[in-house]
């Protein structure tokens, strides 16, 4: 295969110059893979040639790596020698506050899903959207189950007033037109990752969207209708080829996301009251009592929901409280949590 041929061949699973510029002159002997799977032992990737085992260097971790990573490998050995700088990242902080959990690299777009049930909740998915500004994916909130809800049209409306120009979708996740109406993020090369509840149909929108030759079927499970509280049946992240160009990646249910480290994500989700901030009399305006206060001006005025003020303040506050700081001398850092 030439070059240009092998270039066209990787722009199919998501390479780009992005990625090229960042091989080394002593590299070129090397090739890239994708991490298409990550487990405790192992990674699994796909290359031009389709699916292929990796070899982790002795002491590597494997939770170093994220589902969508482009990584440079030895082909004689398929030894992992590197991986590339992302251009996004979709993480978490864990539970106990120590280190991030990592769910997708390299993600065009996040499909924030969510079902027209008891599911749907305005504050989690605030908490969704403000991780995708912060990973620098483009997000997308996909209502699921709209042919079961008396008014899909209702959901919808209120998630659109989220974020300024959000696109809100609302789909049955078992028909064919889910991936029609998910087409202007799907083309070729473009990677989407699905993120939402347990329960909400996001490995049934997954199986829709991998068409039926696919022989990588996500396992699906029911919901009890009462609260719409689902099973995990996703119990690791993975790579999918979507029928007709583009891939998907598919993750666990998360049952709680906590904000960490998240700055710019707020104020993209809030955009209206970070563009009001430098506008206030004094520069460290807490948007609270100070005299001159553009932000208390547009409450006041009705053109900022109260509401929508006291949400940002919350917010800011977690991810505030949440966020560990680095203290002590240079080369002997310490994380401690913030005191207030």
């Amino acid at each position: 295969m030439t070059s240009s041929n092998l270039s066209s061949s990787l722009k199919l699973l998501g390479w780009s110059e992005f990625f090229a510029d960042q091989v080394q002159t002593g590299e070129a002997h090397l090739v890239p893979r994708r991490i298409a799977s990550v487990h405790r032992a192992r990674i699994e990737a796909i290359d031009v040639t389709g699916p292929v085992g990796l070899t982790l260097p002795a002491n590597s971790n494997s939770a170093d790596y994220a589902v969508g990573d482009w990584v440079l490998v030895d082909p004689l050995t398929d030894m992992l020698v590197g991986r590339l700088e992302r251009k996004s990242v979709f993480q978490r902080r864990s539970e106990g506050g120590r280190g991030h959990q990592l769910l997708a690299a390299n993600v065009d777009s996040l499909l924030i899903v969510t079902s027209c049930n008891a599911d749907f909740n305005l504050a989690r998915l605030e908490r969704y959207l403000i991780m995708a500004n912060q990973a620098g994916s483009n997000p997308v909130i996909v209502l699921t189950k709209a042919d079961t809800a008396d008014d899909a049209g209702v959901f919808q409306a209120q998630a659109e007033t989220l974020q300024r120009d959000l696109p809100v979708i609302a789909v049955n996740g078992r028909s064919a037109d889910a991936v029609a109406l998910l087409r202007p993020w799907c083309g070729v090369g473009q990677t989407v990752a699905l993120v939402g509840s347990s329960g909400v149909g996001k490995s049934t929108l997954v199986n829709t969207m991998t068409g039926p030759e696919s022989d990588t079927k996500q396992k699906t499970g029911t919901i009890r209708e009462y609260d719409a509280q689902g099973r995990h049946t996703t119990t690791a992240r993975s790579l999918h080829a979507i029928s007709g160009g583009g891939w998907v990646i598919d993750t666990p249910g998360i049952r709680t996301l906590y904000l960490s480290d998240v700055t710019n994500g707020i104020d993209t989700l809030f955009a209206e009251i970070a563009e009001l901030a430098p506008l206030c009399r004094f520069r460290d305006c807490t948007h609270a009592h100070e005299p001159g206060c553009a932000v208390q001006a547009a409450v006041s005025s009705g053109a900022l929901v109260p509401d929508r003020l006291e949400r940002w303040r919350a917010l800011l506050r977690e991810n505030r409280d949440r966020t560990p700081v680095l203290s002590g001398p240079r080369g002997n850092k310490i994380v401690r949590k913030k005191k207030y």
